[in-house]
C-alpha cells in the first residue's frame, strides 16, 4: 500500500476545503429511512407533507452516513486517519430531500500532537454538510486522529 498523503501535519487550525457532489437519491434514502430510521416524515409523502416540513425529508442520521462517505472519498482514504474518539456536536440545520446536491465545508478548528502517542495528533474539524443552495443543512464537529509524517516527533 502506498504512504498515506495526508498527515497529521497537513492541517493547520483556520484552513478551509470545500469537496464532494452528491445527489441525494430518492429510493437509497427511503431504503435507508425503512431500514433504520422509520419516522412517517422519512417514509410516506402524505405523512411528510402534513408535517411541519411539508414533505418528505431524509433521516438525520442517512445525512451523516452521506458526510462519512464524502469524507472517505475524498479525504480520510487518502490519509493517515487512525479513526476518531467520538462526535462533539451535530446539528441538523435544515431539511435534506431527494434531489438535493450535497457538498462538504471542512474547516479545521484546532490541532494537537497526541501526549501519549507521538506518532499521532488530533484534528478538530466542522463539517458542514451544504445543499445546491448554499444552505448548510448539518454540521458535525469532531476530532479525527490522524498518523504524523515524522513519526519521531514529540
Amino acid at each position: 500500500m502506498a504512504e498515506p498523503l495526508l498527515t497529521f501535519e497537513d492541517f493547520a487550525p483556520g484552513e478551509v476545503a470545500e469537496y464532494g457532489d452528491w445527489l441525494v437519491d430518492r429510493d437509497d434514502m427511503l431504503a435507508f429511512a425503512r431500514e433504520y430510521d422509520p419516522q412517517p416524515m422519512h417514509l410516506f409523502e402524505e405523512a411528510a407533507r402534513e408535517s411541519m416540513l411539508g414533505g418528505l425529508i431524509a433521516s438525520g442520521w442517512y445525512t451523516i452516513a452521506l458526510l462519512m462517505r464524502i469524507n472517505c472519498d475524498h479525504m480520510l482514504l487518502h490519509a493517515a486517519s487512525l479513526g476518531a474518539p467520538g462526535v462533539e456536536s451535530v446539528e441538523w440545520l435544515a431539511p435534506v430531500r431527494a434531489g438535493d446536491r450535497l457538498r462538504v465545508r471542512r474547516t479545521t478548528l484546532a490541532t494537537r500532537p497526541s501526549k501519549s502517542r507521538p506518532e499521532m495528533g488530533f484534528v478538530t474539524f466542522a463539517f458542514d454538510v451544504i445543499n445546491q443552495d448554499g444552505v448548510v443543512a448539518m454540521r458535525q464537529v469532531n476530532p479525527v486522529m490522524l498518523g504524523r509524517r515524522d513519526r519521531s516527533a514529540a
